[in-house]
């Protein structure tokens, strides 16, 4: 297992080579294979971008991202650019049924709530609006409505574990009720960890995921 003091380097080195973030900007504290990162950036596309950067460093248990933006002059924009720019981003992602959703800005602070059919949409309609200037935060209330039994839950995202190439299905048990999923076991990464999640959200009816699962290196 890594010492605290080579995943800091390690996750350091990863913010330089990733292009999309200025690691200048970041600092990187690391404590029990958990890392916080700190500092600010222009935009909060680039605070994604780091804090998906540190989770892909082997090691990582954990990231706690406390990463201000803080917007350039230019990049300011009043409240209504903003939501206008999200409409607009919504309309256009043919992923999205932007018809119901619903779209608050406050101070830059983005929330969007709704009721919809698949957890890739609320996927889909996260990205549409996170790389646009103005803002600063996203908050993700939408809500999945569940259409399975808990059984044919438990059995489809079973299957799709044994079928993924990045899980090993044999350290993961699941549980299902009400269309709500939970995970336990251990992996042995931070992005088997988020796959198995991503796998769990894909099946049809999933309302919520709660990740218990724990990385190993």
């Amino acid at each position: 297992m890594k010492t605290d003091s080579e995943l800091k380097r390690d996750v350091e080195n990863e913010l330089k080579w990733e292009p999309s973030v200025n690691e200048a900007h970041i600092g990187v504290v690391a404590k029990n294979c958990v890392i916080t990162l700190t500092g600010h950036v222009a935009t909060f596309a680039e605070k994604y971008a780091a804090e998906k950067a540190a989770k892909r460093v082997y090691g990582v248990k954990a990231v706690a991202d406390e990463i201000d933006v803080k917007l350039l002059g230019l990049s300011k924009h009043t409240d209504e650019d903003i939501a206008q720019a999200c409409i607009t981003a919504l309309k256009n992602n043919t992923s999205v049924p932007d018809e119901k959703i619903k779209v608050i800005i406050t101070s830059g602070r983005v929330t969007l709530s709704g009721e919809i059919e698949w957890q890739y949409q609320r996927e889909a309609a996260m990205n549409a609006v996170r790389f646009l200037p103005g803002v600063v935060s996203i908050s993700n209330q939408m809500t999945v409505k569940s259409r399975v039994s808990p059984k044919d839950l438990l059995d489809k995202i079973k299957s799709a574990f044994h079928r993924s190439a990045d899980i090993d299905a044999r350290r993961i048990t699941i549980d299902a009720l009400d269309g709500k999923v939970t995970l336990h076991g251990n992996v042995r990464s931070w992005a088997e960890k988020e796959e198995a999640q991503d796998v769990a959200w894909a099946a049809p009816g999933v309302m919520a995921v709660d990740n218990m699962i724990t990385v190993s290196p």
